[in-house]
């Protein structure tokens, strides 16, 4: 397994995170799914930023079929990205499902302002209306994003998060590599602040998200 390192601070305090790579894994012989999973080694499920990141320059294909740029389609509006893929098992619904819960908690106008985006790292299989059907029985208004593999995999690392290619092996898996932390940028200067780990749960962002959509540290 693979690890990318990124030297940021919890809180404030210097801080080396151990950002992991997921490899997810489905089409066994048998149907069931696999998976394999590296341990996070992050001290907080969501850390703020030393140094804020750009969010991606990115325009891709969205779950309707139509252009999406990520930036203009997200100024002004907290923001939550994530890279993975709808045939994973396990950390990619999980996740979703964590953010999907704590969305529920906020005000009706807060949820309105709020943008959740999900960015395939399998471009090949999750094609629009894969997503559209994966992210809508999750929430429907998560954006799901789709198109070139090196496109997304470069705006992926503009962010310090690692995609692989899928790789199919001989058994049938099909492994997807990418890594499974989410995004998490502040509506009052655009940019990604804070990082939810791995081992984020759903009482995690409950607890984060309305001060997140408010440009405060969680």
């Amino acid at each position: 397994m693979r690890r990318r390192k990124l030297l940021m601070s919890a809180l404030g305090a210097a801080a080396a995170l151990g950002l992991t790579l997921t490899a997810c894994g489905s089409g066994d012989g048998d149907g069931k799914p696999v998976a394999e999973v590296s341990g996070g080694t992050a001290a907080q499920p969501i850390v703020t930023l030393d140094n804020p990141m750009e969010k991606p320059d990115l325009t891709l294909t969205d779950s309707d079929g139509k252009p999406y740029d990520l930036l203009e389609k997200t100024k002004g509006h907290p923001t939550l990205i994530y890279f993975g893929y709808t045939n994973c098992p396990d950390v990619c619904p999980t996740t979703m499902a964590n953010i999907a819960v704590a969305v529920k908690q906020l005000p009706q106008a807060e949820r309105n302002d709020l943008r959740v985006v999900f960015v395939t790292s399998d471009p090949e299989r999750d094609t629009p209306p894969q997503l559209k059907k994966w992210l809508g029985g999750i929430n429907k208004d998560f954006v799901g994003l789709t198109g070139p593999f090196k496109t997304i995999q470069q705006a992926a690392r503009s962010v310090n998060i690692g995609i692989e290619a899928p790789v199919k092996k001989k058994n049938g898996d099909v492994v997807s590599t990418h890594g499974a932390q989410v995004l998490l940028s502040s509506p009052k200067d655009d940019k990604v602040h804070w990082m939810g780990m791995q081992e984020a749960t759903a009482d995690n962002y409950t607890t984060a998200l309305p001060k997140i959509v408010k440009g405060q540290n969680p």
